[in-house]
């Protein structure tokens, strides 16, 4: 019975994914997402109470999968720390543009509470990853000295808002020129010297 149950519950993350992709969280409907399970709808509902509790599990569900490739490119025991930076931003913002759909509900798409609360939580994982990185970095002197707290944060956060553009936009989307300059922009900010603020 157990077995049962979490194979009906990946079955069901596995479609609401698939759904989230093609119409974001705005068009995730419990009674859609039910048919494509080839469920009763009821049934959707013992697992998760509500379309909010859906969102974001299906949020946690997602964004666990693009913690792991951050942290696999931040873990190359090979590259030097920037590089490896390089190649976590640049893996994240390549993942985020080929699906804009899933990607900006990810990063920007309004959302209810519980799923903005998630999307805080994930942030700060994206941001823990990159400050011991960063750390990694100063102690072999590959980076220069700074806040690694605040330098992940600015990370992570230039990173997002940098896709929201493009991702808003997919028209005019330019992807590796939108992905290089992203990139280019971060490592610049946390490979400079520190200087004096005025």
């Amino acid at each position: 019975m157990r077995q049962r149950k979490q194979a009906t519950q990946e079955n069901i993350l596995s479609n609401a994914l698939t759904l989230l992709n093609e119409v974001g969280f705005s068009g995730l409907q419990m009674a859609s997402l039910a048919k494509r399970c080839n469920l009763a709808t009821g049934t959707l509902y013992r697992y998760f109470a509500n379309k909010e509790a859906l969102c974001t599990a299906v949020f946690e569900h997602a964004t666990n999968i693009e913690v792991t490739q951050v942290q696999q490119q931040l873990s190359a025991p090979e590259k030097p720390i920037p590089e490896r930076i390089a190649n976590a931003l640049t893996t994240f913002a390549k993942r985020a543009l080929r699906a804009p759909v899933t990607a900006w509900a990810l990063i920007a798409e309004p959302v209810e509470p519980a799923v903005i609360a998630a999307r805080i939580k994930y942030r700060e994982r994206y941001a823990n990853l990159f400050a011991q990185a960063i750390e990694q970095g100063i102690s072999e002197q590959s980076l220069p000295p700074q806040n690694s707290a605040l330098s992940s944060r600015a990370l992570v956060g230039a990173i997002a808002e940098a896709l929201i553009g493009p991702l808003a936009h997919q028209h005019e989307l330019e992807p590796n020129s939108a992905i290089l300059e992203s990139v280019r922009f971060c490592l610049q900010a946390i490979t400079a010297r520190p200087h004096s603020c005025v």
